[in-house]
């Protein structure tokens, strides 16, 4: 029995939408869009303008956030709920709502990571352990957003 059928075999039928092996691809291809807006603005903010990590960061998730936002809305999650402008902008706020609970496990594991532990990774006479960070912190938060985005967001559990 391969992973799919094991997941499908403990994920209620309601939430069958869930385990779509195409869904989490784009999803997930979404989020590598979304880490390279987050690290380059963390990048050009810490390094170019000299912003703390922590402001670095939390500038990048945003940006990351608005980015994700409109690629799902367009690909991964398209044809999903209702249209117009009220409709989107309902989606945009309940997505930043939703996300809240994935930012927070970003922004405490990258505080954990790089104001808790000693860690350098010393670059041509520069530390950019800063940058190296974001992505574990990006990955774990990842499948936190994936379930909150799937079911609040786009409730793709009320498909046909």
């Amino acid at each position: 029995m391969d992973i799919a059928q094991q997941v499908r075999r403990v994920v209620p039928d309601r939430f069958e939408s869930l385990v779509s092996g195409v869904r989490f691809g784009q999803f997930v291809s979404v989020g590598v869009v979304g880490a390279i807006s987050d690290n380059t603005v963390l990048a050009v903010l810490g390094l170019a303008f000299g912003v703390s990590d922590m402001w670095a960061k939390a500038a990048g998730v945003e940006t990351a956030i608005l980015v994700m936002f409109l690629v799902n809305e367009h690909w991964t999650f398209a044809g999903q709920g209702e249209t117009g402008r009220r409709s989107f902008a309902k989606r945009l706020g309940k997505s930043h709502l939703v996300r809240s609970g994935g930012v927070a496990v970003q922004l405490a594991i990258y505080w954990l990571l790089t104001q808790r532990l000693a860690i350098e990774l010393v670059v041509a006479g520069t530390d950019l352990w800063f940058i190296a960070a974001s992505p574990i912190a990006i990955g774990v938060a990842m499948l936190v957003n994936y379930v909150a985005e799937s079911i609040f967001t786009w409730q793709v559990h009320t498909d046909g």
